[in-house]
């Protein structure tokens, strides 16, 4: 591991290339959404909230272990809540809202 992969944190330092392999839907999702040009900096802020939900539930685990599960009832209003915002008229694939380009 080189020096700038060890010393900073997730979301943080400077932008260094990589190469990485995605699917072609994916690659045209992007685009569409940023453009060409906001591309590296939609792909790093998808694998920073990647690295946060990993965290999140390693978090979520250890907890269950200390203080038993979460009770069905809390995981059910969760899972109607999420429902809920994905499917807000604003995110759905004819929306304009979330195809901008990036700045």
């Amino acid at each position: 591991m080189s020096l700038p992969e060890r010393a900073f944190p997730p979301g943080e330092g400077p932008a260094a290339k990589v190469s990485v392999s995605l699917r072609a839907g994916n690659i045209r999702a992007i685009k569409e959404r940023v453009g060409a040009r906001g591309f590296s900096a939609y792909v790093d802020a998808a694998v920073e909230r990647q690295i946060e939900r990993d965290l999140l539930e390693e978090a979520l685990q250890v907890n269950e272990k200390e203080s038993g599960p979460i009770p069905r009832h809390l995981r059910d209003e969760a899972e109607e809540l999420f429902r809920s915002v994905k499917s807000a008229p604003e995110l759905r694939e004819d929306s304009e809202w979330h195809a901008h380009e990036a700045s």
